[in-house]
């Protein structure tokens, strides 16, 4: 079996064409079902964020499942054909694991350090956990792809300053408005990344707070945790016309700032200039707002230009995580050489068992006169005769996958003692596979 990605990200693909393959959790949810209802995977994990959409997949037929997961984000998504050919990328084996360590460490994020990828990750496997789409290997994968994530923040100063969207979109903002204690700031959307925005904009020292969003009750409740005012989309062309600064971040799947309301607003407003930052994807924000006389509008690309500012220190903070990126492969690589080695050990054992007892049964007539316990004794001596056999065996297998001919060496145990046709070569599970103690990240620090 085989571990693959496939997928496309700010590397690969501008704004327009990642909005058009962002997830919801309906839609990742339905995505992973219908992968994992073939017989080409075997596990899935869906990651899809404003910045990337992977899907993760263990699989013995790579190519087949490289096709299968391109038809299934064309079929679950709004991206075209044409246009995932185009942007996507297919890793496998440890280049796989690597892309997703570098994802949770953020690494590769398009702000590098930014700390929300992780929680991300999490609740990607979470999700496909709660779909029952993952088993010992990416189970094992994103485990580590957390750790990763912890040792990359805690042994760099990666996570040094401003390193989320929202607070690079704040630092944006003062490239325009440098005042912001006199500025009003119309925040449209109350979910998590809106609050993260918040959370800049009071530390920036902003002066007045309107978050506008669809369910009144909740833009007030998260008003009212920052010193603002809440109200309903019926009133956001009004808090428009005096809004200094616009950011928006929902999750509606269509844009809900178009140019009539803010070319209205601005004919009634005495502020100097429009500020608009679009966090959203798919974006909230009609792009022709841009042509409007004294208003300035960023999506979430643009926001490569502040990124720069402060990737220099990060830059050489990164050298070191790519270190304990390639570390943590080099162990996953390990484990999964145990991992091969486990299903052949398992099977030999069990078609030696096979044996013992069939050939017990077969002679059994042969000895009536044996009493309970001389059977007990042969019972017991045949064990021990078959366990010494397998002793040696046992013991090069499992030391034989920690070479690079390692799986050849299995793959000849199990033609040699024919276990492909006693036993299947399905995964075994991850209670009964020993994962290597954690490589010492010692001399990365």
């Amino acid at each position: 079996m085989q571990i693959i990605v496939v997928g496309l990200s700010h590397k690969t693909a501008p704004v327009e064409q990642r909005e058009k393959a962002v997830l919801s959790e309906r839609e990742s949810r339905n995505l992973l079902r219908a992968i994992t209802q073939t017989t080409i995977v075997t596990e899935a994990v869906a990651v899809s964020t404003c910045n990337r959409t992977e899907i993760y997949l263990v699989t013995g037929d790579p190519t087949a499942a490289e096709q299968l997961a391109m038809d299934t984000l064309v079929a679950h998504s709004r991206i075209a054909p044409a246009d995932l050919q185009c942007a996507s990328y297919t890793y496998r084996e440890e280049r796989a694991a690597a892309q997703l360590f570098r994802v949770s460490s953020s690494l590769d994020s398009m702000v590098i350090g930014e700390s929300e990828i992780q929680a991300q990750v999490r609740g990607a496997w979470q999700q496909a956990s709660e779909e029952k789409a993952v088993g010992p290997v990416l189970n094992q994968l994103f485990r580590n792809a957390l750790e990763v994530g912890k040792r990359v923040r805690s042994q760099t100063r990666i996570g040094h300053g401003p390193a989320s969207i929202p607070a690079v979109a704040v630092n944006l903002v003062q490239q325009h408005i440098p005042n912001l204690y006199t500025s009003r700031v119309v925040v449209v959307g109350a979910g998590d990344m809106a609050e993260s925005v918040l959370v800049s904009l009071v530390s920036a020292g902003v002066g007045e707070l309107v978050i506008v969003n669809r369910t009144v009750s909740t833009a007030r409740e998260l008003a009212d945790k920052y010193g603002g005012r809440g109200v309903g989309f019926d009133a956001l062309e009004d808090e428009l016309i005096g809004a200094d600064i616009v950011i928006a971040s929902t999750d509606a799947p269509h844009a809900i700032l178009d140019r009539a309301q803010v070319e209205s607003a601005r004919r009634r407003s005495t502020r100097a200039q429009m500020v608009i930052i679009d966090i959203a994807v798919p974006r909230d924000v009609d792009p022709l707002i841009a042509g409007l006389p004294n208003v300035v509008l960023h999506d979430i690309d643009d926001l490569e230009r502040v990124v720069e500012m402060n990737l220099n220190g990060r830059r050489q903070e990164a050298v070191v995580g790519e270190e304990i990126v390639a570390d943590a492969v080099v162990g996953f690589a390990e484990w999964r050489s145990g991992l091969a080695a486990a299903p052949a050990i398992r099977d030999l054992r069990d078609r030696a068992e096979e044996i013992r007892l069939t050939e017990l049964a077969r002679s059994d007539h042969a000895w009536e006169s044996l009493s309970d316990a001389d059977r007990a004794r042969l019972d017991a001596l045949t064990k021990a005769i078959v366990n010494k056999l397998l002793h040696e065996p046992t013991v090069r297998a499992r030391a034989a996958v920690q070479h690079a001919e390692g799986v050849r060496h299995i793959e000849s145990l199990r033609h040699l003692f024919a276990l492909d046709d006693a036993a299947g070569n399905e995964v075994p599970d991850a209670s009964v596979v020993e994962s290597p103690s954690p490589r010492d990240p010692s001399r990365l620090a």
